[in-house]
């Protein structure tokens, strides 16, 4: 994003949570390779699962003063399906009036939204990123694993993930993301990137989707401080292809859905 008028930065910055740290439990190096190798493969599948689905994705940035009060927002809402191809494809429903005073979403604002928020780490994007254990850690009685994740190189036009991710220790799947995009930025530009907590849910007892995004800080632009606040809610999956058969390796014993990790009580508009 960018200050009206003028090319300068953006960033949010969250509390990252529980620190982790390695533990008698963790699992050795061979062990932390085939965990990266199962989960990124999971994500495979659960991209192809989701071109499967339709949703509602409803996009919210704010402008606050220090009080908490709105002084101008950017919304939309659309319904999102994906093609033959994978192509995401966008309905938009709503889209009032945008009263931001001192920010300009940006190309880069907008494909992060898209991809990068909800990211996915899949089996062929894995050789694009330095992937690092960190430790274990519970979000909400789930037991998760916890690595960091950057991209080795960036090429210009594309944007990447670069943060940490939580991976569930029974059935190996992303749980939540927290991190920002990143990617190559023009010379002399100051247009910087919001940092985000993505949380997922199960739907329909199978897969881990993205259903809440939050970011929250005070900009501190050249000739200004402002307090930003950002929400992105992912709903209403819905199948509408035939199923996609996905295997998850062996069968678990307790085969009830866990609950979803609790994302941050949304703040009242």
């Amino acid at each position: 994003m960018m200050l009206r008028m003028r090319a300068v930065s953006l960033a949010f910055v969250l509390g990252m949570g529980a620190l982790v740290a390695w533990g008698a439990d963790d699992p050795s190096p061979a062990q932390i390779d085939d965990i990266i190798q199962k989960f990124a493969a999971k994500e495979a599948e659960f991209q192809q699962a989701r071109d499967n689905y339709t949703y509602t994705q409803t996009s919210r940035i704010q402008e606050l003063y220090e009080g908490g009060a709105v002084t101008g927002r950017w919304e939309i809402t659309a319904d999102i399906t994906y093609d033959e191809n994978h192509k995401r494809l966008e309905h938009v429903t709503k889209s009032p009036v945008p009263t931001l005073h001192n920010l300009i979403l940006t190309p880069e604002d907008m494909e992060d939204l898209r991809s990068t928020q909800p990211f996915v780490l899949t089996t062929k994007d894995l050789p694009k990123y330095f992937v690092r254990y960190l430790g274990r850690e519970t979000l909400d009685e789930i037991g998760c694993y916890v690595f960091a994740v950057k991209p080795k190189k960036m090429e210009q036009g594309q944007r990447y993930f670069s943060g940490q991710v939580w991976v569930d220790d029974r059935d190996l799947q992303i749980v939540k993301t927290y991190g920002r995009g990143v990617g190559v930025i023009k010379k002399n530009s100051d247009n910087q990137f919001p940092k985000f907590e993505t949380y997922r849910e199960q739907i329909d007892g199978k897969y881990w989707f993205p259903t809440y995004t939050i970011a929250n800080d005070t900009l501190h632009f050249k000739d200004l401080d402002q307090r930003i606040r950002q929400t992105v809610r992912y709903e209403q999956y819905k199948q509408f292809k035939a199923e996609t058969k996905i295997i998850f390796g062996d069968a678990v014993e307790d085969s009830k859905p866990q609950a979803p990790p609790t994302p941050p009580a949304p703040n009242k508009k």
